[in-house]
């Protein structure tokens, strides 16, 4: 089985400080995505750009203390490739994809975190131009290889992905332009969201993020917004999607999904 963890980490000295990394080296994954690293190499090099014997590479951004992703690898990648080539996004550390190419296969395993809107309509703008810029890109990929797109998309798609979705149609993250290019990337785009696939019904226990705010936490009141989503012929190979909640290393909680493939 090929494990495949993403985890939105809101920095990763503070989720290392909290266990991330004794944990995540106990999951015998082959590929673990982080998002909002919100650190620069001189803070992750040699203290934190390993797990175990997996390697990891990173994209910063260049505001300190901000996003930025990361990919930690079992295997060596074919080539790895940091950045969309868009200035505005590349400069905030959002994309940083591992191909594991080999003759007659294409594969590529993708850390990518989207921009929140929630801070105002300035960042609500910025989220729109994200989304327009990677959807063409997300086509040309499926055109050419597999991939396994994970991160933290910062979009509820359905109603069963957020607790209180009667109450958040006009906040960022559940806006009906953002659940439509979700639908659009799904339907028209031809790609699944894997945990879907293989968790249709799921309400309560679907949440991967919740707001520090008040008791959010104890009473469940959370938010799915951490996703792998991929190529038919790869979300065909998943096995097993959970959420791991056994501990708490971010407002954010791992999403780990084995497929019946290898690299």
């Amino acid at each position: 089985m090929l494990r495949v963890i993403t985890a939105n980490l809101n920095g990763i000295r503070s989720a290392a400080s909290k266990g991330f990394f004794e944990w995540a080296v106990q999951q015998d994954a082959a590929v673990i995505g982080v998002q909002e690293v919100k650190a620069q190499d001189e803070q992750v090099k040699g203290i934190h750009c390993h797990i175990g014997k997996m390697a990891g590479q990173f994209h910063y951004a260049q505001k300190r203390g901000y996003s930025g992703v990361g990919i930690y690898m079992h295997e060596e990648p074919s080539d790895v490739i940091v950045g969309l080539g868009d200035t505005e996004f590349d400069n905030e550390g959002r994309w940083v994809e591992a191909r594991f190419d080999k003759p007659g296969r294409k594969l590529s395993i993708v850390s990518c975190y989207f921009p929140s809107g929630s801070s105002g309509e300035e960042r609500q703008q910025a989220k729109f131009r994200f989304l327009a810029l990677l959807y063409p890109k997300l086509l040309s990929m499926h055109e050419d290889r597999e991939f396994i797109l994970m991160g933290d998309v910062n979009i509820a798609h359905q109603n069963a992905d957020l607790k209180n979705w009667r109450s958040n149609q006009k906040n960022s993250g559940f806006l009906p332009e953002e659940r439509a290019w979700m639908t659009k990337v799904l339907n028209e785009g031809g790609l699944v969201d894997v945990y879907r696939r293989l968790h249709p019904d799921t309400t309560e226990t679907c949440y991967t993020w919740w707001s520090n705010r008040g008791q959010a936490y104890a009473n469940n009141v959370g938010w799915r917004l951490d996703y792998q989503i991929a190529t038919p012929g790869l979300a065909e190979l998943a096995r097993s999607a959970s959420i791991y909640k056994g501990q708490k290393f971010s407002d954010h909680a791992p999403l780990v999904i084995d497929y019946d493939m290898t690299l």
